[in-house]
């Protein structure tokens, strides 16, 4: 097979496991925004167990090739020995809270367009503008040099737990058995729920969202992968926005699809594997609307609905880059490969997301005592989350 048909099979692949991720999260309703403010506002934990059991699922995965040398994880863009630790909280944290603002993050942003909703197609603008600006544009500056040139070094050829653990002395055994032990210790918290383990939609959610994550590494990272690219002589990862193996995020390639369709006519501007992901997800969510009769036109309620989903997609775009990832780029892809940077910004984009639902209800309760006090009906919803 060629360079060229290789670059293509992995394209693909990407959008035929997008789809399949964007239609099952469409039928189940998996939305890492959700499962957090389901507990925070119900302490209903079901949608964050089947997050956990797609994270479960994930690192399990992605651990057993990694051990077996189906893929190597420090190749990617989440493993780096240096940790820029103030990028991944300052980042996490406003994508956190953008993605509360904007009823949902950057996958669920993708169901939702897929599914209908308008108001889902204009934070993928803005989230893509902002994303673009802050790879690329007027944010950059900001982020390379002043939130990425802190970090840390650590004392091994990449930073997740397996390889600083290794680097400690302890054998290369835990290249295998620490990601299993994770992953169990997960399966065992998720399943001691009665009520989760009665929802069978839910864990069969989990259980293939966890494994699309694991097959996106094995496309990108493995059949993707060229030791040595016949005219540059140097390894190379095809069809990839980083240059390196991937698994799915939705942050950077919003913004890459948007200049895909900005410079059509530049013959340098290709689908790659992330641009793939983005039309896959939107045309999966599509399809389980279109044939469960759920696909519904939705749009703004008022102005000050329309401002915080754009304040939230701009928040999302530089959040998402700054942090390196999304609830799904860093909070599945990246946990996947127990990097620590990972799990600070997943940290850090779940305090986001709890601030912000706390500014939701404290706008909610002033705007409520101020009808009141005027007399009038007093507000009885916000925004419904997704």
């Amino acid at each position: 097979m060629t360079v060229a048909h290789l670059a293509t099979l992995v394209v693909a692949l990407a959008f035929a496991l997008a789809f399949v991720f964007g239609a099952v999260a469409q039928r189940v309703s998996f939305c890492t925004m959700g499962a957090i403010t389901d507990i925070a506002n119900f302490g209903d934990w079901r949608r964050m167990r089947m997050w956990l059991l797609a994270i479960a699922v994930a690192i399990a995965g992605t651990g057993m090739l990694q051990a077996f040398g189906v893929i190597d994880t420090s190749k990617s863009i989440y493993t780096s020995q240096a940790v820029p630790w103030l990028s991944h909280i300052v980042g996490g944290f406003l994508f956190g809270f953008g993605m509360t603002l904007a009823s949902g993050c950057g996958s669920k942003t993708l169901i939702r367009a897929g599914a209908g909703n308008l108001k889902s197609l204009i934070v993928m603008v803005f989230l893509a503008a902002a994303a673009y600006m802050t790879l690329k544009g007027a944010f950059a500056p900001l982020r390379a040099y002043g939130l990425d040139v802190v970090r840390f070094d650590v004392a091994a050829k990449s930073s997740d737990l397996p390889a600083l653990a290794m680097a400690s002395g302890i054998g290369a055994w835990v290249r295998m058995w620490l990601p299993l032990v994770i992953a169990l210790a997960l399966a065992v918290f998720i399943f001691a729920n009665r009520e989760f383990r009665t929802s069978p939609e839910m864990i069969v959610g989990g259980i293939v969202i966890g494994a699309v994550i694991v097959g996106g590494w094995y496309v990108s990272a493995h059949l993707g992968y060229l030791s040595e690219d016949p005219d540059t002589l140097q390894e190379k990862f095809l069809a990839t926005n980083s240059g390196r193996g991937e698994s799915f995020s939705f942050v950077s390639p919003i913004a890459y699809l948007l200049e895909l369709l900005l410079l059509w006519t530049d013959t340098s501007r290709v689908v790659t594997f992330g641009i793939a992901g983005v039309l896959g997800m939107i045309a999966g969510s599509a399809a389980v609307a279109l044939a469960t009769r759920t696909f519904r036109w939705e749009g703004f309620a008022s102005v000050e609905d329309m401002s915080n989903h754009v304040v939230g997609g701009v928040l999302m775009g530089f959040g998402g880059v700054t942090a390196l990832g999304c609830t799904i780029g860093q909070g599945l892809t990246g946990v996947s490969t127990l990097a620590i940077g990972s799990f600070i910004a997943l940290l850090s984009i779940i305090a986001g997301c709890l601030v912000a639902v706390r500014y939701q209800g404290w706008r909610i309760d002033r705007l409520d005592a101020r009808e009141s006090a005027a007399g009038a009906p007093a507000a009885t919803s916000a925004e419904p989350v997704m």
